[in-house]
């Protein structure tokens, strides 16, 4: 589900929160070493994210927050932010080339650039989705 979520809006925040739990309390968040990824640098995408991050010319980039039963990859364009929402059952993620991450939810993905940060957090995310 691909989202608007740049003001606060009850009817968003409480679907966000259905999909994929509420967000994590600060010590479940300082036991689990971090819930956010580095940011992200966005190469490739679908085409309903692309033509939102070609709205402006600033560096395409987004992150990535864990929740309880999914993730949420954020990102921004012109003055707005805008989540996409992906719970565990819907979430594939695959490691193409060597520098390189796709996460895909029904018709959406995103291609995004691979280091060791991001390779450390994605094991995580895969980790933490097995156990749950």
């Amino acid at each position: 589900m691909l989202l608007n979520v740049s003001y606060n809006n009850p009817e968003v925040t409480n679907s966000i929160n259905n999909l994929v739990g509420k967000p994590f309390t600060l010590r479940e968040r300082i036991q689990m070493n971090g819930i956010g990824s580095p940011k992200l640098s966005i190469n490739s995408s679908s085409i309903g994210i692309h033509n939102l991050l070609i709205l402006d010319n600033n560096r395409n980039v987004c992150n990535i927050e864990m929740r309880p039963k999914g993730i949420i990859i954020g990102f921004r364009s012109l003055l707005e932010s805008y989540a996409l929402v992906i719970p565990f059952y819907k979430l594939s993620v695959y490691k193409g080339k060597s520098d390189e991450y796709s996460i895909y939810k029904d018709h959406h993905f995103i291609k995004v650039k691979a280091d060791k940060k991001v390779h450390e957090f994605m094991k995580k995310v895969l980790k933490f989705r097995a156990t749950t």
